[in-house]
């Protein structure tokens, strides 16, 4: 499996670096690009990818283009997207980084990427892939309609806030919790936030008829807005309305920078990122010193570490502002947020290690929808984290022991997820055998999703704190 591949072989931890493996490759620029006189057996070439993935990503760190160039190519003789599962995520790593080293040329850059067009029906597609192969979906709606269920308890008019609207099976699934309510189902209003307004739409359409059938007195807002773009004004919440939020898998974006878009990370302009890559990592380690310790994981007490950008702040106090009877995040328990790039590729390593072992587990690999999830769902979240800096970096997983601190900072309170919460997501995984390696357990009040027992997705609820 990925995880064991990464991991020390004589070490039990499952979160040892992949870096260890640094000084046992040969340098990228010696010898045979065919290092194997016998097909390697699947252990062997699992090992021998992940150094030389961390020997080429160092040569990408430390602007040695050439020596990364040909640790690319050994790479490619021994990945494949249909192969096993490293063979897989080798294969979108080193895309990730190539895809890094192109931006020093923002005229090769642009002129590849320039009819590459993903419409939305493909992007909507792919998230039901995911929904319908991983678990990860179902669990986290289940466990935030739960605690909204319960939040709301004796409430007649209810305004849910959806800032990722655009899967309709959650909300339909709370329609009918609603309905079935001994007191009878409240008035409900839903405002969906979503950037396309097409998704909306379908959103709209779909909860519609849910909501006749079940004859629910109902009304969907839509709201067509970037998430780090919304005005939370507009979210008009009225007098006597019980307010909830959804929030799933979308604050960690508003972690990205606030920093001119065009100065940290345009292809047509990549000084700052350009020239790091330019000299060594050590000497810009020792030149940045002082930025790097205030952006580092151990300084998690500070405001600016906790807040992450003024962004974040201003958009948690301001949903603080609408004084919500709950709020329920769910994010990635990952710290893909780390100010190096070799921070990023050992921690992504481990985490989308894991996603690509879940589907392995279970899916062919022939699978047309398991190649979709990997490539233009997880694929691209691996390009973003390696290949992106400043604003255009927007996948920043950090974990829940960070998030914790962010939302008290901002003025909520903690809930605790109910027992009957927990029950209910576990009753999911037992109907079927494909979901047998997935498990959830507790912490802090808090539920955790796990893959075997690599924590891989939190869920926490929230509640406005005077």
């Amino acid at each position: 499996m990925v995880g064991e591949m990464i991991k020390d072989e004589g070490s039990s931890s499952v979160t040892s670096s992949p870096l260890q493996f640094c000084h046992l490759l040969p340098s990228p620029g010696l010898g045979s690009p065919y290092p194997w006189m016998r097909e390697p057996k699947s252990e062997e070439r699992g090992l021998y990818l992940i150094q030389l993935l961390v020997a080429c990503a160092n040569h990408v760190a430390a602007g040695s283009l050439e020596n990364a160039n040909i640790g690319l190519e050994h790479i490619s003789h021994l990945t494949s997207p249909d192969g096993d599962s490293m063979q897989r995520i080798v294969a979108y790593f080193a895309e990730a980084l190539a895809d890094r080293m192109l931006k020093s040329w923002p005229g090769l850059y642009r002129a590849l990427n320039s009819t590459k067009i993903v419409s939305v029906s493909e992007e909507i597609i792919v998230q039901r892939y995911f929904f319908e192969l991983c678990p990860f979906l179902k669990l986290a709606y289940v466990i935030t309609n739960q605690a909204i269920f319960e939040a709301m308890e004796g409430e007649k008019m209810i305004h849910i806030i959806d800032l990722n609207s655009s899967q309709p099976a959650q909300m339909i699934d709370l329609l009918q919790t609603l309905s079935a309510r001994p007191e009878g189902p409240p008035h409900l209003r839903i405002t969906g936030v979503h950037e396309q307004k097409e998704v909306l739409e379908q959103m709209a359409l779909r909860l519609t008829e849910e909501a006749e059938k079940l004859d629910i007195p109902f009304q969907f807002t839509p709201i067509v807005s970037k998430l780090e773009n919304l005005d939370v004004e507009s979210l008009r919440v009225k007098t006597g309305e019980a307010l909830a939020v959804s929030a799933v898998l979308q604050l960690h974006s508003l972690l990205a920078s606030d920093d001119d878009i065009h100065k940290r990370n345009s292809p047509s302009s990549m000084s700052k990122v350009s020239l790091m890559n330019q000299r060594p990592l050590k000497d810009w380690l020792e030149k940045d010193s002082h930025s790097l310790l205030s952006m580092s994981p151990e300084s998690t007490l500070s405001p600016l570490s906790v807040t992450g950008s003024p962004k974040m702040g201003s958009f948690l106090t301001a949903l603080w502002g609408l004084s919500p009877k709950v709020m329920v995040v769910t994010e990635q328990e990952s710290n893909n947020n780390g100010y190096t790039l070799m921070e990023r590729l050992s921690e992504a390593l481990f985490f989308y290690g894991a996603l690509f072992d879940c589907l392995e587990s279970t899916i062919p690999r022939t699978s047309i929808e398991r190649q979709k999830v990997e490539k233009m769902l997880f694929g691209e979240e691996i390009k973003n984290i390696i290949a992106c800096e400043g604003a255009y970096r927007t996948e920043r997983h950090e974990k829940l022991e960070k998030w914790i601190l962010r939302l008290e900072l901002a003025g909520f309170g903690r809930v605790p997820l109910s027992y009957q919460g927990m029950m209910q997501a576990t009753r999911l995984l037992r109907q079927s055998h494909l979901f047998s390696g997935y498990k959830i357990k507790e912490e802090n009040g808090c539920l955790i999703m796990c893959w075997q027992d690599r924590p891989l997705f939190s869920v926490s609820a929230w509640r406005f704190r005077r």
